[in-house]
Parts: C-alpha cells; sequence; structure tokens
C-alpha cells in the first residue's frame, strides 16, 4: 500500500524548492529512522507529504514555506505505529478509539477486527472499515482469517472462507489478512487455512501471524505456511526462533499481557533488531488514558536498556516494513507527513502530533473534532441467548454415579491468558449435582452461546480467582459467546439475566444481586459512550470485580479468554471442553 499525493508535480517543484511548501517545520533534533542519526534539520511538507528535509542550519530555506512552525528544540519523529491491535478491546467504537489514541502519538493503527467479525460476519468487518474513514489517523483493516477461531470446537455468529477474504479484500482501506490463529491448521496444511491463505495472496495482502507457545520446527512450519509476524511471544525462547526465522516479533504490552520484557531479554543481544516490532493488542480506555498507548510501549522498551532511536523504529518504520506500507513510517521525501514533537529523547513524552501536516493534538488534548456520525450497525442488539432458569446454571452430575464423579477442571496456573492441561479430579455430588462448595479454589463456569444456536456447556475451573459471586461477559474471545464463572447457580443466573437486558457487556454479583454493570452494546463488545466515559466505566468495573476476589493487575479480560480454543491447553466453549493442541473436544466426566 502506497499513497499518492493529489498532485505528485507540485510536490516534485516543493522538494526542489522551486515552489513555496505549506509548512515547515523548523528548530527540531530529527530523528532519521534509517540511519539512526539525531541531528538538527527542518523538515518541510506539502499536501500533506514531506518534500524535503534539510539537515544543518535551521534559518535554512525557511523563505521556501508559507507558514514555518517552531519546533522549541524538540525532537521531531515519524508517528507511532501499532503493529496489531483489536479496536474492539478498548470498548470503544473507531471514531472514540481515535479520540483517545492520537493525543498518545498512534498515527497509524494495524486493526484486525475478528472481534466483531465473529459477532456479525461481514457486515461487522464492513462497519468497522466505514466508521473509521474520514479520521485524523489512519485504521488500516486486517481481514480477519479465522471466523471463528477453530471451526467444530465453537460456535461463533459467521463463518468466513476464502470467498469472504477475496469479496473484503475490495475494501478501500483493506491491506492484511488477520492474525492466523489456527496455528495448528496452517503447519498441518488443513484444507481451510490453505485455501484463506492462498486467497489472501492473490490478493496481495500481507500475511499476519499468531503462533502462540511454540518454538524449533513448528515456527519453521507456520513461516512457511506463509504469515510473517507474530504478537504472541510470551516467552524469550520463542521470541528468539520466530526471529531467526525471519517473523516480525510483534513485542505486546496489552491490558492482560505485558510480553516486551520476556521479548527483549531474550533478542537483546542480537546484532541486528530489523524483526522487533511493537503492539499493543488489546488495551482498554482506561488503561489508553491513564498509561498510554504504543507511546508507552516505547518507554517500557526503553527502561529495560533498549536505544530510544531503537525503540522509536520498533514503533515506526519497521511495523510499516512488516505490514508493507511503503509510504508510511518515517519522515523522509515521499512519506505521509505524520510525525510527533517529543520533550526529548529521555522521558520520551508526546507533546505534539500531526497527521497529514496538520497538528492534531498538544499536550495531551485532541484539538480536532472526530465528526460522530450515528451507524445503523450500532443498534443492533446481538444477544440471542436461550432462555434459562437459575437451574440451568447447576452442573448435573452423570445418571448413577454416587456421592462422587470424576471431573476434568481446566486449571489456570498463572495470571496470564494460558490454561495447563485439564486435571481430573474428584468432586462430590449431592441431589445429582457436582458440589464445589467445599473447595473455595474452584468455580463453575458455563459459556452460552448468544447467536441463535440454543448451544450451552459447563464445566469446573481451578485457580481463576474468584472468591465470592460471578463474574461474566461478553467479551470473550474470538467468539465472544456469553461466558460466566460463578460460584453458585444463584450469581450465575443474576448476571446471565443482567447482560442479557443490556444486550451484552460486563458485569458482576454476589448474593443473587448484580454489583455492577459495564454496558457494550455495540455488538457486546463496545460503547457509545466517549472515551471518557467508557474509561470510568471500566474502572469501576475493575474494582467490583476486585471485591469479589479477582486481584488481578487486570481483572476486567480474567475471563476473556476462557472460551479461547487457540491458546492451550485446555479451553471450554459454547460446544464443551476443548483440547486446544488436539483441536478435539473432551468429555466433562473422563469416566462417563
Amino acid at each position: 500500500m502506497k499513497y499518492q499525493p493529489n498532485d505528485k508535480r507540485a510536490l516534485l517543484q516543493a522538494a526542489l524548492g522551486r515552489i513555496p511548501c505549506d509548512l515547515a517545520i523548523a528548530n527540531v533534533q530529527y530523528v532519521n529512522v534509517f540511519t539512526g542519526e539525531v541531528y538538527p534539520a527542518t523538515v518541510f511538507v506539502h499536501q500533506g507529504f514531506v518534500a524535503h528535509v534539510e539537515a544543518g542550519d535551521p534559518q535554512a530555506d525557511l523563505h521556501l514555506a508559507k507558514e514555518v512552525y517552531d519546533g522549541r528544540g524538540r525532537t521531531l519523529v515519524p508517528g507511532f505505529i501499532d503493529a496489531h491491535v483489536h479496536v474492539e478491546s478498548s470498548m470503544l467504537t473507531p471514531r472514540n478509539f481515535a479520540a483517545a489514541v492520537l493525543p498518545h502519538g498512534t498515527t497509524t493503527a494495524v486493526t484486525d477486527p475478528h472481534e466483531i467479525a465473529n459477532v456479525a460476519g461481514e457486515e461487522a468487518v464492513h462497519y468497522m472499515h466505514d466508521a473509521a474513514l474520514g479520521l485524523p489517523m489512519r485504521q488500516l483493516i486486517n481481514i480477519p482469517s479465522c471466523v471463528p477461531s477453530v471451526p467444530g470446537l465453537e460456535n461463533a455468529g459467521a463463518t468466513f472462507d476464502a470467498g469472504t477474504i477475496h469479496r473484503l479484500a475490495k475494501l478501500e482501506n483493506v491491506h492484511g489478512l488477520a492474525e492466523v490463529m489456527d496455528f495448528v491448521g496452517v503447519v498441518e496444511g488443513e484444507e481451510r487455512m490453505m485455501d484463506i491463505i492462498a486467497a489472501a495472496e492473490e490478493e496481495g495482502l500481507y500475511l499476519q501471524g499468531h503462533l502462540p507457545r511454540q518454538t524449533g520446527r513448528m515456527v519453521s512450519a507456520y513461516r512457511v505456511g506463509g504469515p510473517w509476524t507474530c504478537h504472541e511471544s510470551t516467552t524469550s525462547e520463542e521470541s528468539v526462533d520466530k526471529m531467526r526465522a525471519g517473523i516480525y516479533v510483534d513485542a505486546r504490552d496489552s491490558s492482560i499481557s505485558r510480553n516486551v520484557t520476556a521479548v527483549w531479554e531474550g533478542v537483546k543481544d542480537f546484532p541486528c533488531l530489523d524483526r522487533l516490532t511493537f503492539c499493543t493488542d488489546d488495551r482498554e480506555a482506561d488503561d489508553i488514558l491513564y498509561v498510554g498507548h504504543i507511546d508507552d510501549v516505547v518507554r517500557h522498551a526503553v527502561s529495560l536498556g533498549m536505544d530510544p532511536v531503537l525503540a522509536i523504529r520498533s514503533a515506526t518504520l519497521l511495523p510499516a516494513q512488516a505490514a508493507r506500507l511503503d509510504n508510511l513510517g518515517a519522515v523522509a521525501p515521499g512519506y505521509v507527513a505524520d510525525f510527533l514533537l517529543l520533550d526529548d529523547l529521555q522521558n520520551l513524552q508526546v507533546k505534539e502530533v500531526f497527521t497529514a501536516g496538520k497538528k492534531v493534538a498538544e499536550d495531551g488534548a485532541l484539538l480536532v473534532e472526530i465528526p460522530q456520525q450515528a451507524h445503523p450497525f450500532e443498534t443492533v442488539n446481538s444477544m440471542d441467548v436461550p432462555d434459562l432458569t437459575a437451574d440451568d446454571f447447576a452442573l448435573a452430575a452423570p445418571a448413577g454415579c454416587g456421592e462422587q464423579v470424576a471431573v476434568n477442571v481446566m486449571t489456570y496456573g498463572d495470571m496470564e491468558v494460558s490454561t495447563a492441561d485439564a486435571v481430573v479430579e474428584t468432586l462430590p455430588v449431592r441431589e445429582g449435582r457436582v458440589d464445589i462448595s467445599g473447595d473455595s479454589d474452584l468455580c463453575y463456569a458455563i459459556v452460552i452461546n448468544r447467536y441463535g444456536n440454543g448451544t450451552l456447556a459447563k464445566g469446573v475451573v481451578r485457580g481463576f480467582g474468584l472468591e465470592r459471586g460471578a463474574d461474566g461477559s461478553t467479551v470473550s474471545h474470538d467468539c465472544h459467546n456469553l461466558t460466566i464463572v460463578y460460584k453458585t447457580p444463584e450469581d450465575g443466573y443474576a448476571v446471565y439475566k443482567k447482560l442479557r437486558e443490556c444486550g451484552g457487556g460486563i458485569a458482576c454479583a454476589a448474593g443473587g444481586e448484580v454489583l455492577c454493570t459495564f454496558p457494550l452494546p455495540v455488538g457486546g463488545l463496545m460503547s457509545n459512550l466517549s472515551w471518557e466515559q467508557v474509561a470510568a466505566q471500566s474502572v469501576a468495573m475493575k474494582k467490583a470485580l476486585r471485591q469479589v476476589g479477582l486481584q488481578q493487575k487486570n481483572p476486567l479480560l480474567r475471563i476473556a479468554t476462557l472460551a479461547l480454543p487457540v491458546i492451550p491447553k485446555v479451553k471450554i466453549s459454547d460446544l464443551g471442553l476443548v483440547d486446544v493442541l488436539k483441536k478435539e473436544l473432551m468429555p466433562l466426566f473422563p469416566e462417563v
């Protein structure tokens, strides 16, 4: 993808100094992301593109600009690019997301709308695409590759195939195939994934990857399969193997998984870091407000010992190259004039933001209006769940099992997104129901299809962290069915009723009463409210979840990956327990 000026001949004349440029940014320390140099320079901009960069004398050629902007000695760098992000995970609509991240210097986001695509299919992708048009930032669309994430192991709201890829590739701002999550299907050469990858290659799309917890030959096979990026590196070992195989490692600091430290420890001694890029993947509105966006990832990497100029390259030029964005990611002749003024290379605080040569934010405040145009998609209720009663939340034991029964229990071994192998435990049975009341670390779990299928599955989970009540969410990657973890059927039912009533979102309950609700009526994933309002609701929801025992740094997304059958090892979907690596459903009661 290459952006073109309206009048290339005029840009050529401006580059030669034969006509005045629209703007000159003078008196700055210029970071050259091609050479790694930092030096005084003046940047000349015409028609939203860089025409020329004059090194040295800050007064040189200023007469060749219609407007001269004094950079006051600040450091000029390219606009930040998020290599991989789900806008939906901010719980904001595309326009409100832009309002939130622009003041932090994110001028381009490589987005994957597979969260909302799992809810509403191609219509949802069209919505995310259209709602992002006309913004003072770029939200570039990658076509979701795995809807559902693994067919046959869950029911989502849509199914994408190779034909879907060909149709969506015609959209103006589509430029890639989003994270290919079914890595087992890729390395085994399964027909569905091979067809989808082939369709993307035929359309000239770049291929984004997703390869969690894999090293060695699995990395080689996956790269042979086609994808050349991966944001799922959580250990130093896998980061090393992927980078050595030529895969771009999108070091991720999200609201749930902060992996930059592990990635950096693995690759910091490499002589060449041209395959290291930064992404946020999933960042919520309050994290963006109080912590930052890609700017925070850059500062984190620098705090670990990464050279600031290299960190800026990993947030600008390198993600542009990974995504084949030919003239984004640098401030150089012919490139789009997206750039930032930082206070300096030590603090790396974003002071001013320019997109296409126009100042759009300063000192954390947006200077331009984001048009709020209503879209019909935002009014559709996506909650088509079956009618249930409190009794439906009890876990019935198999007939004739007696006073106890063996159960495959999902187990969290850490505070992250992965679960371990299921552990067979013998649990008591009372009045025909599996009883967990004698073990404070156990919870029930239920996944309820919300797309009219009528399917649901129940299980038991250890190590989730809930001490009382219930936690429920329609933010349940990637199918986004209604997922609830609960101590008693009454609390699980209370959450179910509330989320059904409000059109989706997040809720918690205790004593049969709802304590807090975070409504997300746009597809059960996003809110129409401003980013400030959504941030406040997110903070309130986290406070309520801590009151029922979830003490993680971010309790909001603790439940989000319990139903994600592409993250090892055992998950639960609306069809039952899933062995992720074997791609098989497994019985809840192994002896039955």
